[in-house]
């Protein structure tokens, strides 16, 4: 994999993880290398989708691997007037990631409420990471879920990502493709990101080319051209039954009689009656000899659209998608958290938890794993079991129930089990080989595979168990019940 890197990210954080750095600083120096934890987590499943994917790791440890403040930052920050202590400023030169991370592998299918990413260092680091964090790895998970749910209604049709162009940004278009690929996509318009990752660029010409000529058949000779082997036309430029798809035919009759078969050949609508066009396509390009011409269609798509379009029996062969995919169009944010979960008190872990009238931001407490039992029989994913680290996985058969609708109870047995959360960093290096995009997509897959379709369908899907061990669900109601932290 080509090794990129983008602008040192240190500076990507909120003012008040500075401001409470410097509390820490100037009231209370003693809590400055005091040991946390904090978890990275999201409460819900966005697009009403019954899983999400995690993405963005790599990323994540780009901007880990290279924490720490420039002399510019340190200026700017000195000019600000929030900050007055030189001795501050020194700490800040000297800062770099000392500590602990556990991560779900990119890839990996994540519940609400699981931990996906684990800080452990001292606060003065963990409490700057924040905002970052949350930035890298919300975007692209989201990202990520949205394509696999387009890729899912595409039913095994390729689908090309198309939407650097509506993207909130250049970054958002360049990471963006790369979740899009991480959730199932084969390819990418976006030249900057399909060199940066190694993903299969994609793309033919636009209307501008068609109008920029006298005729369009003067456009579609001169495009063949070019490009004899991988001639997919647009055709909707003017009139596509009357006009576009007869001067594509046109055009594929010549290239036959002086270069032979294209290795790739078809047409783009992108616009339009969808459904009717590609079936009167599919009968023109069939009648004229050509049943193995590619109809691929763009025009705004989603997975809904594409159902809808698909149960109406459109002929399609692959589908360019864009705005609605690289700006998860009906929800824009994944809203992930990231929240204190134990602090270490004299040589001790305390829980820590975060109490509320909303009963699901109320936080889970204490260092914690993810386990996911899976059965052995058919490898079906049976249940998540969220335990403190210390914990012995619990010996067969045993009961797990709801943490908040305790009576629902299921017994797990004849089971195997995997550990979700992995060493990312451990005394302040790095400890995780970074996989290729291509094993990240094999791992969706397998992760998939372990899901039934009642959890995976677009629509009303099942919720999937994610429970507590009694062990954590007793420390949380206790810290409810005491409802102070303990001191």
């Amino acid at each position: 994999m080509k090794s990129f890197h983008f602008q040192n990210l240190t500076m990507l954080t909120d003012l008040y993880q500075l401001t409470m750095m410097y509390g820490y600083f100037k009231a209370h120096p003693e809590k400055m290398n005091e040991e946390v934890v904090f978890d990275v987590f999201f409460r819900k499943n966005p697009f009403h989708n019954g899983y999400s994917l995690v993405a963005g790791l790599e990323q994540a440890i780009d901007y880990i691997k290279n924490l720490s403040f420039s002399h510019d930052d340190i200026q700017y920050l000195r000019q600000t007037g929030f900050f007055d202590d030189e001795d501050f400023f020194k700490e800040l030169r000297n800062l770099r990631f000392t500590g602990e991370i556990y991560a779900m592998p990119e890839g990996t299918v994540a519940f609400p409420n699981e931990p996906i990413v684990r800080v452990k260092t001292r606060i003065f680091e963990a409490q700057l990471m924040e905002t970052a964090l949350l930035a890298i790895v919300g975007s692209q998970s989201l990202i990520a879920t949205k394509a696999n749910r387009i890729v899912n209604a595409a039913n095994g049709r390729p689908v090309m990502e198309f939407g650097a162009r509506r993207a909130q940004g250049a970054e958002a278009a360049i990471t963006g493709a790369r979740a899009a690929i991480i959730g199932g996509c084969s390819s990418t318009s976006n030249v900057y990101a399909a060199k940066r990752y190694d993903i299969p660029p994609a793309g033919t010409h636009a209307h501008s080319w068609v109008m920029s000529f006298p005729s369009e058949l003067e456009a579609f000779r001169a495009y063949a051209k070019s490009y004899p082997d991988n001639l997919i036309l647009l055709v909707d430029t003017y009139d596509v039954l009357k006009q576009g798809i007869p001067n594509a035919i046109k055009v594929f009759d010549e290239v036959h009689q002086w270069h032979g078969k294209p290795r790739a050949f078809g047409i783009r609508i992108d616009s339009g009656d969808i459904t009717y066009l590609t079936k009167e396509a599919r009968k023109m390009l069939t009648n004229a000899g050509y049943p193995d011409a590619k109809i691929v269609i763009s025009n705004d798509l989603d997975e809904y659209v594409i159902t809808d379009i698909q149960n109406q029996g459109a002929e399609v062969d692959a589908y360019g998608v864009g705005t609605k995919l690289i700006t998860a169009y009906d929800q824009p944010a994944m809203g992930c958290v990231y929240k204190l979960a134990a602090k270490k008190v004299e040589e001790q872990w305390v829980p820590t938890l975060k109490k509320s009238e909303n009963v699901e931001k109320i936080t889970n407490p204490g260092i914690k794993k993810v386990i996911r039992f899976f059965n052995k029989e058919d490898h079906e994913a049976i249940v998540d079991l969220i335990m403190l680290e210390e914990e012995e996985i619990p010996e067969q058969p045993f009961e797990v129930f709801d943490p908040v609708h305790t009576w629902k109870r299921k017994i797990v047995d004849n089971a195997f089990y995997e550990e979700l959360l992995q060493p990312i960093f451990a005394n302040g290096e790095c400890v995780y080989e970074t996989p290729t995009l291509q094993k990240i997509q094999e791992n969706v897959k397998r992760n998939l595979s372990h899901f039934s379709y009642t959890h995976t369908r677009l629509n009303n899907p099942h919720e999937y168990h994610v429970d507590l061990s009694e062990r954590l669900w007793n420390v949380k109601m206790n810290l409810l019940k005491n409802a102070t932290q303990p001191k």
